[in-house]
């Protein structure tokens, strides 16, 4: 069976969870066999790993027919005047700002010329909708291009292009959704998108959801039926263990970490408030914040109101050598999202013998059994933990010796057989 996949990151060339939470399915699609991958991003750098199968860039296809065609055929798919400047993670205010800035009379369309190849990035930039649709214009190129049996889009993004490569091919379509933007905004969704991800939903065949917690908002808010929309949970790949890295943090105090986008939906607010909590009761701690994102300037400002800059940390970007190295330094791992439809980093904090502090409303709660889960607005409820799993051994050591085993049981490989199991029941 060959399923042409589209993503639109991939490691090492990734900005958050999609691009690992992409790779490892199709490593696990490539281990369990039968299953042979076409994976397209917009923009292959030529270092990825191909072990999992054939790596396409979008960037490289050569586009052999006239321009209007391309016109013409992206009104089929509704995605003809690119208008609009978001990025997939933005906040309402972020977008108006986007939007206050952007200079009336550069819209375009698609920029090329006969037998040319098209730009793209491959990031979240200003012209994040352009690439879109100059990506389902590649992808309708790409499915004509070659033989396969199923296409498995991943993500709003390759939405279009999915839909693309089945109206060239007349092969079924899986649309994976690893978040919505109801996720992303808080509520206050974008309409570009809700209509991207909602047109993509309804062209599907099949809907994958990453949790139970992101099938509710997919059949609740986007229309869907039941019927189509089945949940494989996320896994995690195995990864150096704490003792495996060479890691010293030169201190005595225990440190805290919060990992991840500083946005509103991974609530960090919520980790600088339980972090004053504990400070309070005790000074051995430090607490730090790792990761960028349009909350980051707000959250340092809190910091210094609360007079605890001289406990806390503020790391920027890690890549994924640097992500588990501040695990190896880390006492406790706290994920306090207000809205997260999985959550891949407490099973990497597990796997390094962390003990983790979790939200209720993730994904990943529904599966982990060894972890502490609160309510993402309940801080005096996160700040007992924190102070429970720093002072008394009895606690940190049991979920590091349970939290750990448990991991080690969610493998890419388990996830990949129900996706296998879901392409057969298309093909």
């Amino acid at each position: 069976m060959r399923v042409l996949m589209f993503g639109w990151e991939f490691p090492p060339h990734i900005s958050g969870g999609l691009g690992t939470a992409c790779y490892g399915l199709a490593k696990g699609l490539n281990s369990i066999g039968e299953v042979e991958i076409l994976f397209v991003v917009p923009r292959a750098h030529g270092d990825e790993d191909q072990s999992m199968g054939m790596l396409i860039g979008a960037n490289e296809i050569t586009l052999g027919e006239k321009l209007k065609n391309y016109k013409a055929f992206l009104k089929k798919i509704n995605l003809i005047e690119i208008e609009s400047n978001i990025i997939p993670y933005t906040s309402p205010q972020e977008y108006e700002k986007i939007m206050n800035a952007y200079i009336a009379g550069e819209k375009h369309l698609i920029q090329t010329i006969l037998g040319g190849k098209l730009h793209f990035s491959g990031g979240y930039g200003n012209d994040l909708f352009q690439e879109i649709s100059n990506y389902a214009v590649v992808a309708a190129k790409i499915a004509k291009m070659y033989d396969f049996d199923i296409i498995h889009s991943h993500d709003w993004l390759t939405y279009p292009a999915g839909i693309a490569a089945k109206q060239a091919s007349g092969k079924p379509l899986i649309v994976h959704v690893h978040a919505t933007d109801f996720d992303r905004s808080g509520g206050s969704v974008n309409p570009g998108v809700y209509d991207i991800e909602r047109r993509g939903m309804h062209e599907a065949d099949k809907v994958i959801a990453v949790s139970n917690y992101t099938r509710n908002i997919v059949i609740n808010n986007y229309g869907i039926s039941p019927d189509k929309v089945v949940t494989v949970h996320n896994a995690v790949d195995s990864t150096q263990t704490k003792e495996e890295i060479k890691a010293s943090k030169g201190i005595s105090d225990k440190i805290v970490t919060f990992l991840g986008r500083v946005t509103l939906q991974k609530g960090p607010e919520y980790f600088i408030e339980a972090a004053y909590s504990v400070l309070q009761k005790m000074n051995n701690v430090r607490f730090v914040m790792a990761g960028s994102g349009e909350l980051l300037y707000r959250m340092i400002h809190r910091v210094a109101e609360l007079r605890i800059g001289h406990k806390f940390h503020f790391t920027g970007f890690l890549r994924s050598e640097q992500v588990q190295e501040m695990f190896a330094l880390s006492d406790v791992y706290v994920m306090p999202s207000v809205s997260e439809p999985f959550g891949i980093s407490p099973l990497e904090a597990l796997q390094s013998n962390v003990p983790v502090i979790i939200s209720r409303q993730s994904g990943v709660s529904e599966i982990l059994k060894n972890a502490i889960k609160v309510d993402f607005w309940d801080i005096d409820a996160t700040a007992d933990a924190i102070y429970g799993i720093l002072n008394y051994k009895g606690l940190s050591n049991y979920f590091k010796h349970y939290g750990k085993a448990e991991v080690e049981s969610l493998k890419w490989d388990n996830a990949a057989m129900k996706v296998k199991d879901i392409y057969k029941s298309l093909v």
